[in-house]
């Protein structure tokens, strides 16, 4: 009887504790996790990265959009405003959300700007370059690309954990592990990238499109020529452009002519045709499409292939 009464006090006291486990796991899981949100890929990516389950990252960007003609929907409104903590750009193509951030008065989110992440410079109209007929001013604007280099992905990735943290004090020391992890791996990108362009036998690139590399050039060294600035509107090359970079792809025997993704491709075609140059594609991460998306593509899987075709490029 003794034994049968102890075995039935153990099954009650295991009971308890699987149920207070068992309640303890759905206080953790029904806590609420942060809500964020941002415009485009990159800051969607590195932020993904930082906060591993304890968040829910939204895009607004369509898979397959055009970052630079993109519209807010009331729907995209209304993500933002109920968003934690809002990421986006800053810059010209951005101004529409300044505009609804003012109007959201004590409704407005915590928000980063990747331009205040980062030591910034402006859109340079380089030689050959066709300029923006709408804007007599283009080549002042900032250049709001400034995820395009590794490095600067590093800054960005400890300005976004450090927003995130004083969001949520609680989950500190895993945001700061995913972090250090993350940031580990985007050094190691820029290793390679170093190494590129310094054994590289030219330091040269060439674009028949817009270039939305500046940051990436100046911080490896590279000069460069295009058809547009990175943010231009201008979608058509005049004849003397597209012959202008036929000319230096000849004299400075540039075997690669790069596109950017979504792009039609047809200056780089032109070019191509006339060279001989082999046309590729180098993806500037504003937005994947919906089967990147499917497939995992990462901010890190797509700057590792940018940084095959860039050394194919220089040699």
């Amino acid at each position: 009887m003794k034994k049968i009464l102890t075995i039935c006090v153990t099954i009650l006291i295991l009971a308890g504790l699987l149920s207070a486990c068992q309640n303890s796991f759905q206080e953790t899981s029904s806590s609420p996790k942060l809500n964020i949100v941002t415009t485009i890929f990159p800051p969607y990516d590195f932020t993904r990265q930082i906060t591993g389950h304890h968040a829910s990252v939204d895009m607004l960007l369509k898979p397959g959009s055009e970052s630079h003609s993109y519209e807010p929907t009331p729907q995209d409104i209304k993500k933002v405003q109920q968003a934690d903590l809002f990421l986006y750009t800053g810059g010209e193509n951005d101004v529409w959300i300044e505009n609804i951030l003012s109007s959201m008065g004590d409704q407005r989110p915590k928000t980063l700007k990747l331009l205040d992440c980062v030591p910034t410079v402006s859109e340079e109209l380089v030689e050959g370059m066709e300029h923006d007929h709408a804007d007599s001013h283009h080549h002042e604007e900032v250049d709001e690309h400034v995820w395009t280099s590794p490095q600067n992905a590093m800054l960005i990735t400890e300005k976004i954990t450090d927003a995130i943290v004083a969001l949520d004090p609680q989950n500190t020391d895993d945001y700061e592990k995913n972090r250090d992890k993350y940031l580990d791996e985007l050094h190691h990108l820029d290793e390679t990238y170093r190494e590129i362009t310094k054994n590289g036998s030219r330091k040269t690139i060439l674009f028949g499109d817009r270039f939305p590399f500046r940051y990436l050039a100046d911080d490896y060294g590279l000069s460069y020529h295009a058809a547009f600035s990175g943010c231009s509107t201008e979608t058509e090359a005049s004849a003397a452009t597209v012959a202008f970079l036929v000319n230096k792809v000849k004299e400075e025997q540039i075997p690669v002519v790069f596109t950017i993704e979504f792009s039609n491709g047809k200056i780089a075609d032109s070019v191509c045709d006339a060279t001989g140059a082999k046309k590729l594609v180098l993806h500037s991460c504003h937005n994947l499409s919906a089967e990147e998306l499917k497939h995992g593509a990462t901010y890190l899987s797509i700057m590792h292939n940018n940084a095959v075709l860039l050394k194919e490029a220089l040699n």
